[in-house]
């Protein structure tokens, strides 16, 4: 601990625009893979689909169309209205 500690008063006192620039860097490397923000913006992009179903009113031959677009199917991501 010690030595890295040597290590970096010397940078800084030689460097410091240097070791500025490498300190952002790795926070920028670091900060995305432990931030919430991404934790959650994957759960949400994992549940929007892609393409948006036209609304179809069921007939009755489509058993897994709802039969009216309002209607409530699937998950209703309550951990979502929970945050």
């Amino acid at each position: 601990m010690a030595r890295v500690a040597a290590f970096l008063k010397n940078a800084w006192n030689k460097e410091p625009v240097i070791l500025t620039s490498c300190a952002i860097g790795i926070m920028g490397i670091a900060l995305p893979l432990i931030s919430p923000y991404t934790k959650y913006s994957g759960m949400i992009n994992s549940a929007v689909p892609y393409t948006y179903p036209v609304p179809v009113r069921d007939d009755g031959n489509i058993p897994d169309v709802p039969v009216h677009p309002c209607d409530q199917r699937g998950d209703r991501l309550q951990w979502l209205k929970n945050l």
